[in-house]
């Protein structure tokens, strides 16, 4: 049997993170039936911790730190973008919360446009990043406002869980932004670690604030916290480290655009969740705006995922 070419592999297992990644909406959304959202995190990135701590115990040795406090900033970021996720995802169906996650790829060239915030590898958005963010914001408001609201009340008809799902993406663009300005300092073994075990000691620390607390130690609910914490988190960003290495960044911004697309058509199929015609207009959108933002990026793209 002939060896695949390295390109070839590498597009063939990012695109099955991808995928995987989109139905990991859907699993996540039928295990909040067992555990409350932010118990559900806690576990979930406490496993994912514990499994890269093991993998990279000989990159952990010597941590000066600099390192320590780059991966506590990074954590944060990640951190607060799960919380907001979950709990935005109990809250409203995973079609919708995959297509406003995926607007951290709108707003990570948006934030470039503050020169403070700006990494030194990235540049001003361009006009293409900006008309994707005016495509992407319509898009939104079609999707998370019933049909007949008024523009007065336009902001007031946005769903809980949608606003919370959409500070996520906010959250994960600032992860994005913290990741470029650390990773070209530190090692990927340590930061990677660092930042998923400041995570899990973050989300330990908020765990109150998530209202009541509940787990049922269901086979559901402990298939889907191995999947995501072992095979979406640790495995998941290990392939798509090396499979980055191999292709241009055209072609991973393609394959990761299809994330929302995937989660759609998993909740569609196993969960029953159905879009009526506007919100699958505004899903439209936001898509339209993510791939003419990640399509057509910046000279130098911060090329990183979060989820």
């Amino acid at each position: 049997m002939p060896r695949l070419r390295p390109s070839t592999l590498a597009h063939l297992l990012l695109l099955a993170v991808v995928m995987l990644w989109g139905t990991t909406f859907v699993l996540v959304k039928d295990s909040l039936h067992d555990a409350s959202p932010l118990v559900f995190n806690l576990l979930r990135m406490t496993l994912a911790a514990l499994a890269l701590a093991v993998v990279n115990r000989r990159h952990l040795r010597d941590l000066s730190g600099g390192t320590i406090a780059s991966g506590a900033l990074v954590g944060l970021f990640l951190a607060a973008g799960y919380q907001l996720q979950t709990s935005g995802l109990a809250r409203t169906t995973a079609a919708k919360s995959a297509f406003i996650t995926g607007l951290v790829v709108v707003f990570v060239p948006l934030l470039t446009a503050i020169p403070a915030l700006r990494p030194p590898s990235a540049q001003a958005p361009t006009l293409a990043a900006l008309f994707g963010a005016l495509l992407a914001f319509a898009g939104l408001l079609l999707l998370t406002t019933p049909a007949g609201t008024r523009w007065g009340n336009l902001f007031q008809s946005i769903g809980p869980g949608d606003l919370l799902t959409l500070g996520c993406a906010l959250a994960f663009a600032g992860h994005l932004l913290a990741l470029a300005y650390t990773s070209t300092r530190i090692p990927i073994p340590q930061l990677a670690t660092l930042q998923i075990v400041f995570a899990a000691a973050i989300m330990a620390v908020t765990l109150p604030l998530g209202g009541p607390i509940y787990l049922a130690l269901t086979p559901r609910l402990i298939l889907a916290l191995a999947i995501t914490s072992l095979i979406a988190t640790a495995a998941a960003f290990t392939i798509q480290s090396w499979a980055q290495q191999h292709l241009p960044p055209t072609h991973t911004a393609l394959l990761l655009t299809l994330e929302p697309v995937f989660a759609w058509l998993t909740s569609f199929f196993f969960l029953g969740e159905r879009l009526g015609a506007r919100s699958l207009a505004g899903a439209g959108l936001i898509f339209a705006g993510i791939l003419l933002t990640e399509l057509l990026p910046t000279p130098h793209p911060i090329s990183e995922h979060p989820l």
